[in-house]
């Protein structure tokens, strides 16, 4: 791991087992969702790496293993160069629940109705036994100066305010115990799009103005253009492509990640853009095919790739590829 990875993240796999029906119940067998498969990134201290892929690739469900809510099936996650898989003791998981924190996507489903604003932006300190009932008050309402709320809205309900103003209130609440990393779960897919900049530019400030490091999961490719250092194109389970922001848009490598830009409109009615359209449908992750995962639906797929599964390599000044386009030097 990088001596400056805030968040280290080994092979990380998890599978679910379900119950398909009435047969399997009474043989006893359950079927297996591989929703993350062996995968591996880290994020520097200050930065945000974006995972971006197609609706089920597992971006969510890496970010609820991240935050302690999923126990992998399999790995290692490390943060500051520690583990926080296992048995940890008390003190310790407290102090890394406290420095990772979670704005999620539906601002409206993720606050209390029955909590006033103040009462929502104090709970972590509250939580984690911070300062008395004063201090904490005034930490709250600093908050909701920092995220662009007027104080007189501290005694509001979260029905009462609009969707970007409550999204802000969750990243109140994120920041109040004084996190180093921030999962955003699509924290803008919710929002206007009259709103969504706004919130952007919000997190990006917060960020420079905290020393935060972001793990930013989206579907939205404009978006983590935006906001991310690095950006990691995730497909049933594995991540096929991982560098550089420019570099993904100047010159993307891994077929899939050419098709997701290519789905990208064009703001020009004037202008049209070529497409190779993907064909067939996203497989079951219950019944992925053998070799490369992608290779059912890729116009350029050979027949090693539907042998074997390609790895993650690295094709040149860290733009990683999973891809028997890109032999391994």
């Amino acid at each position: 791991m990088s001596e400056q990875s805030l968040l280290s993240v080994q092979g990380l796999t998890k599978h679910f087992s379900v119950s398909r029906g009435i047969g399997d119940f009474l043989a006893r067998r359950s079927r297996v969702v591989r929703a993350v498969d062996d995968v591996s990134f880290e994020i520097p201290q200050g930065k945000t790496l974006g995972l971006v892929g197609e609706s089920g690739c597992g971006k969510t469900t890496i970010a609820k293993m991240v935050l302690g809510i999923y126990k992998p099936s399999a790995g290692e996650i490390s943060f500051e160069g520690r583990s926080v898989l296992g048995k940890l003791p008390r003190p310790q998981r407290r102090v890394v629940h406290r420095n990772i924190q979670v704005v999620f996507q539906d601002p409206a489903a993720s606050l209390d109705p029955r909590m006033k604003v103040g009462q929502i932006v104090e709970e972590p300190l509250l939580i984690h036994d911070e300062g008395d009932k004063n201090s904490r008050k005034e930490s709250a309402l600093r908050l909701l100066d920092a995220v662009g709320l007027r104080r007189d809205q501290y005694d509001r309900f979260s029905h009462e305010l609009s969707g970007g103003q409550q999204q802000r209130v969750a990243i109140a609440r994120a920041l109040a115990p004084r996190p180093k990393l921030v999962v955003l779960d699509e924290p803008v897919s919710a929002l206007d799009m009259s709103v969504r900049a706004q919130v952007l530019n919000l997190l990006k400030e917060l960020q420079s103005a905290y020393k935060l490091t972001y793990l930013f999961i989206s579907h939205d490719l404009s978006v983590v253009r935006y906001v991310c250092d690095r950006i990691a194109v995730m497909y049933l389970g594995r991540i096929v492509e991982v560098c550089d922001r420019r570099e993904l848009f100047s010159n993307p490598l891994h077929p899939y990640t050419r098709a997701l830009l290519d789905a990208v409109p064009i703001p020009d009615p004037t202008k049209q853009k070529q497409r190779v359209p993907l064909a067939g449908s996203i497989p079951s992750p219950m019944n992925l095919p053998t070799g490369c995962r992608f290779h059912t639906r890729c116009p350029r797929a050979m027949d090693v790739c539907s042998q074997s599964e390609p790895e993650l390599h690295d094709i040149s000044n860290g733009h990683f590829v999973s891809c028997y386009l890109y032999p391994t030097k």
